[in-house]
Parts: C-alpha cells; structure tokens; sequence
C-alpha cells in the first residue's frame, strides 16, 4: 500500500506495509509509480519518499515475487521512471534501505537518513544478482570502494559512514526531510529539472555490453538460486556451487 500526503507544495509519499518491512510486492511496484504521477500531475514541486514504521524497505518480498522475472522487469521499469520526473525528490531513510529499498533511495536526487539507518544489497547471499544501473549509480552516490564492500562483501552502510561517503546528504528525521523539500519547492523547477537530468546522466543508465548483462541473467536462472531460496525457507546457510 502506498499513502500519498500534501502539504504545500510537497507530496509525502509512504511506503506503508510494516507488517511486511514495507517490503515491494508487485501492488506495491504498481502503487508506487502510479503515486508519482499522481503527485506530478498534481502540481507537486518536491517529492519526500519515506517508508512507515522503523523501516525504510526491506527490500522485494522474499516469500515469492523477488524471483519472479515479471516482477525484475516491473521494478527496472518503474525505477526508470521514478528516477526520469522533474520534479526534486527526497528521500527520508526512516530505517533499513536494503536490496529493492536501497534502490529506491537511489532514484532520488537527495537522501536524508536517520543516525540509526543502514543500506545494504545482499543479493549474494540470496544468488540472485543487481542490475548495472544499480552497481554504476552506488559507484557514483557512494564510491567505488565503498560500493564494492556492499556488493562483494555485503557489507551494510551505516548512516554515518553514508553521510561521509556522500551517499546520505544529511542526517535526519522525516520532518526533517520534509523541512528541506519545502524549501526546494520554492527554488526555481526548470533550472532543478536541468540539474536532474545532468546528475542523473551518470553513465548509469548506459547499456551494458551483452557479456556483463549475459552474466547478471545466468544468477537468475542458476541452480544457486534455487538453492538460495530453498535455504531461506529452510532457515539454514545456503551452500552455493556457481552452477
């Protein structure tokens, strides 16, 4: 479920399903880019995205649609086009970014996090594996090294240590963000469209040669991970063997 809020010039849009950890199902995926538009439409000038609850989000839900490949390429599509609106985007990092979640964070233009707040991608320790977009724009928002930490080594981002890097832009709670995106709203939208086009013209969105995306798409249809997903299930460690 999404709940889209206004005040002013800035819409709040809410990811609200905390029994889940806000966690994206395919309604949701849906919800979310329909909630989007819906503020554009509406003459919104800033856009705060935050999740309900102590979580940010979690990330797609682990108990089906994660491997569901529809579900993959309904995700790039509406992250494509979250990430293309003119309109400035904030998000509020209430909690835990984690895989999907973190994604999320990554369409916005700014990220305020709280002091408790963390991001991470364990895909690896699922067999699943992100796309090149996902890798490049972590690269450009948090450093190489950085980005290989939390990709290689899954290691997670603790607020502080985002706030240093550049990823997170401010320390902060929702009412902070909101602060900060009223006062974006009164700024002047073509020259912030303008910006966003230019940073968002990170190399991020190129396409990748056929090797490196080939590579993405044999984790997705590879025996780890259907061992990945059997070991969740199970509640056990995986035991991976790059088949």
């Amino acid at each position: 479920m999404i709940v889209s809020t206004a005040e002013g010039s800035v819409t709040t849009i809410e990811l609200h399903r905390p029994d889940k950890r806000n966690a994206l199902d395919h309604a949701m995926v849906a919800d979310l880019a329909a909630a989007f538009d819906d503020a554009v439409a509406a003459g919104a000038r800033a856009i705060v995205l935050t999740g309900a609850g102590d979580v940010f989000c979690a990330g797609a839900d682990l108990s089906g649609p994660v491997y569901d490949p529809d579900f993959l390429g309904s995700l790039v599509e509406t992250l494509t086009r979250l990430e293309s609106i003119p309109v400035p985007v904030v998000a509020a990092l209430n909690g835990s970014a984690l895989g999907a979640g973190l994604q999320l964070a990554m369409i916005a233009d700014l990220r305020v996090m709280s002091p408790t707040a963390i991001c991470g991608i364990p895909a690896a320790k699922i067999g699943v594996a992100v796309d090149e977009w996902t890798i490049r724009r972590l690269i450009s928002l948090a450093g190489a090294g950085t980005a290989r930490g939390m990709l290689i080594g899954c290691d997670p981002l603790t607020a502080e240590q985002a706030l240093a890097t550049g990823f997170a832009n401010r320390l902060g709670d929702l009412a902070a963000a909101q602060e900060w995106a009223a006062s974006i709203a009164e700024l002047a939208p073509l020259t912030l469209a303008h910006y966003k086009a230019v940073f968002t013209g990170d190399g991020a969105r190129d396409e990748p040669p056929a090797s490196r995306r080939d590579a993405m798409l044999r984790a997705w249809a590879s025996d780890d991970l259907a061992e990945g997903r059997a070991a969740r299930a199970e509640k056990r460690a995986p035991r991976f063997t790059g088949r």
